[in-house]
């Protein structure tokens, strides 16, 4: 499992949040949203980084036909709106709460900065998180511009397999327990949610998967 939670073993919250500092502690709250609350909106200014607590955030934007484009889907642990560290003045994206009873920690970015400064190995790990984000925001948007749905599909299960899974001892597969469903896969992925639902099941009788609820065995090399 590598998942920004514990990106390269380190736990960003524990290092991040500012109630873990006394010099932040007596001033710092959570912000709690419940489903389909914005966090913030395109336009909006970018002076602060989120780690989030509790519950699942998507990051994404419009079209100028109105579309939604889903960039990410978060969970616990991970950051978001870090484009603020390296300057960006006002968001290219929103970011929505998908449960409801999300709990975001925002992090000022002077804070932020004042963090990295003082320790140039947790900077180092913040900007290769960064860098790792962008790169692999590049790589779906590649596979939805030139790939079929279900060669989509087929790598998406790969980076979850990279991300949550594990191997079973007992019959070699790649286990992957994921927050995700299938409604949120379909539109990182950029189908539909029958479409999706229709390659797993063909997947599935091909013998390359078997899948439930919040779990999917990979027979397939990941």
């Amino acid at each position: 499992m590598n998942t920004f939670w514990f990106f390269e073993d380190v736990n960003l919250f524990n290092m991040l949040c500012p109630h873990k500092f006394k010099a932040y502690k007596a001033t710092h709250e959570f912000n709690k949203y419940k489903k389909q609350d914005y966090i913030y909106f395109e336009e909006d200014q970018s002076n602060k980084v989120y780690l989030i607590e509790k519950g699942k955030v998507k990051l994404g934007y419009y079209t100028e036909g109105g579309e939604e484009v889903v960039k990410a889907i978060l969970t616990k642990g991970e950051l978001f709106g870090e484009k603020a560290i390296l300057g960006e003045d006002k968001r290219d994206e929103f970011a929505m709460a998908l449960d409801n009873s999300t709990s975001i920690c925002p992090v000022g970015v002077d804070t932020m900065h004042d963090l990295m400064r003082d320790n140039k190995t947790f900077s180092f790990r913040i900007y290769k998180l960064i860098g790792f984000r962008i790169k692999k925001l590049e790589r779906r948007l590649e596979l939805i511009l030139f790939k079929d749905a279900e060669t989509r599909v087929e790598e998406f299960l790969k980076e979850l397999a990279e991300d949550y899974g594990y191997c079973c001892p007992n019959t070699g597969d790649t286990v992957i327990k994921h927050p995700y469903t299938q409604k949120d896969i379909a539109r990182l992925i950029g189908t539909t949610r029958p479409t999706f639902n229709n390659i797993m099941n063909r997947f599935k009788e091909a013998k390359k998967i078997d899948f439930s609820r919040n779990e999917i065995r990979l027979k397939f090399s990941a």
